[in-house]
């Protein structure tokens, strides 16, 4: 007998199978290659996102640092241009900072602006809110960064 007369003699792949291994290595490859261009064209938006909560972060550290007001409703400052003389968590409300404005958060060591951050803008909204009977704050601080994303802190300062 023959080899060709038993096909389990066969050695090797036919023309028709080795064409289909082609396009179904090179149908992976792109897939591949465009999945790891696009987690190349977003690198940095991890480093803003951490940028952006370190951000939000000193802010609330210093808003609930401050004394609870002595009233409930708070008025909108605004400005953070007096932010030195602010002295209570309601004086916060309505602070917006955005483009070239003194952009650092206070701190007992320094005042100035962190260079670089000019671009990353920052929003802060305090409103009354009763956690379990107790009075509170509740405080949002809104970093809008580079690239328009924006990241919400959001935080409580009670009464007691």
């Amino acid at each position: 007998m023959s080899w060709r007369a038993h096909p389990r003699a066969q050695h090797g792949m036919t023309l028709v199978e080795l064409v289909m291994t082609i396009v179904i290595l090179g149908i992976a490859a792109a897939a591949l290659f465009s999945a790891m261009a696009a987690i190349n064209g977003r690198s940095a938006d991890p480093m803003q996102r951490q940028q952006s909560l370190a951000i939000a972060e000193a802010y609330m550290e210093e808003i609930t640092l401050q004394a609870f007001p002595a009233g409930t409703t708070c008025a909108a400052s605004n400005s953070g241009a007096g932010r030195s003389s602010f002295d209570d968590v309601c004086d916060y409300n309505g602070l917006t900072y955005a483009g070239a404005q003194p952009f650092a958060p206070r701190s007992a060591l320094s005042i100035t602006p962190l260079a670089g951050l000019e671009a990353y803008q920052v929003k802060v909204n305090v409103r009354s809110q009763a956690l379990n009977g107790v009075a509170a704050m509740r405080i949002t601080v809104s970093v809008t960064d580079l690239t328009g994303q924006v990241l919400a802190l959001d935080g409580y300062r009670a009464n007691y």
